[in-house]
């Protein structure tokens, strides 16, 4: 699902303000140039569940964890410093499709000179634009921390012929699941970055996505869901304006009802939500969301077991949360600095 007009994205360039970090010991490491590759390893730790049914889901979205090639190629104009590629855990079997992107926005201090800092990894709404994507992903590194926005599969870099059918818009949703944690480890394999903890933020299409990975392992040290949460099949059978198009678009093929169903309940974030690190997973939702219904994401803040103050209710609809985008990549700027004891993945 996408959000928030193109008329009031402009909001965010009035209200935002850039925060850099200090420059530390590491600060003469240069941005690796085009063409450099690194070593990576999966860290993926999908303990088995007791609960059936959750183990059935993370059967269905595990993989078997292995070494893997990062590699950075030139980035586009304004579309950060490097773009990161890497291999797809799950395979479509189209080249274009599963060579996964991530544009790198470099952390600097005030002389523009990179520096060591932590990252977030951004996961992009329904719209092509990936424009509020690209907001958080700008935003939160004019904050002082590295951002890799990803391309979900038939997004930006990664489109194909596969990009826009329908049986690929719900089954191309378990490939961006593995993708957006297997990204987790590509962050951590490059230099600058501080591996202790790599957050990631998600909005709509991309928060429903963030919130089953929460749910695999908790490879990702902080988790910011925005206007998502769980039922994504009564989100897609009942949700209005984006929702609705997705509907229009299944039921023209013939999908519909229970089918939509069950196409839906391999990466239905709450089969997992008890999985969740509650104390590190932040929820903000719409009270007058009419595409992902204020029903879904307190379903999910019940499921995940979420402390006070780690759901905001904002008082806005689906597109009008525009407005509270500078609020929240402040919230996030804070809360990826907090440096109380994390327990870092195997590497």
């Amino acid at each position: 699902m996408s959000c928030f007009p193109r008329s009031t994205i402009c909001l965010f360039a009035i209200v935002i303000h850039a925060s850099y970090g200090t420059a530390d010991d590491n600060a003469d490491i240069t941005i690796p140039s085009a063409g450099a590759t690194f070593q990576a390893a999966d860290t993926l730790q999908c303990d088995a569940d007791s609960a059936a049914d959750a183990q059935e889901c993370l059967t269905g979205l595990r993989w078997t964890p292995s070494d893997f090639e990062v590699r950075c190629e030139a980035a586009d104009k304004d579309r950060g410093d490097l773009l990161i590629r890497f291999n797809s855990p799950f395979s479509t079997g189209n080249k274009e499709n599963d060579n996964v992107s991530m544009e790198w926005y470099v952390a600097r201090d005030k002389m523009q000179k990179p520096i060591s800092a932590r990252a977030v990894v951004i996961v992009h709404e329904s719209g092509r634009g990936m424009t509020v994507g690209r907001i958080f992903a700008k935003g939160l590194n004019a904050q002082g921390l590295h951002t890799f926005l990803i391309h979900l599969p038939g997004y930006g870099n990664r489109q194909s012929e596969l990009s826009g059918q329908v049986p690929f818009i719900l089954s191309g949703m378990k490939q961006a699941i593995t993708d957006v944690r297997r990204a987790r480890d590509v962050v951590a394999c490059l230099p600058l970055v501080q591996k202790d903890v790599v957050g990631v933020q998600g909005t709509s299409l991309g928060g429903f996505v963030t919130s089953t990975v929460a749910g695999l392992d908790r490879g990702y040290g902080r988790v910011f869901v925005l206007l998502a949460g769980g039922n994504l099949a009564d989100v897609v059978q009942n949700g209005g304006k984006d929702a609705a198009k997705v509907r229009a678009q299944l039921e023209a093929s013939g999908i519909k009802g229970d089918q939509i169903r069950d196409l839906s309940r391999p990466i239905e974030p709450l089969r997992l939500a008890h999985r969740i690190d509650s104390d590190n997973l932040w929820l903000y939702s719409g009270k007058f969301d009419d595409v992902v219904p204020p029903a879904s994401s307190f379903a999910l803040a019940k499921a995940a077991n979420l402390p006070d103050g780690h759901h905001v209710e904002l008082l806005a609809d689906h597109y009008s949360g525009v407005v509270f985008l500078p609020m929240i990549i402040q919230e996030i700027a804070q809360k990826m600095d907090d440096r109380r004891k994390v327990d870092t993945p195997s590497e």
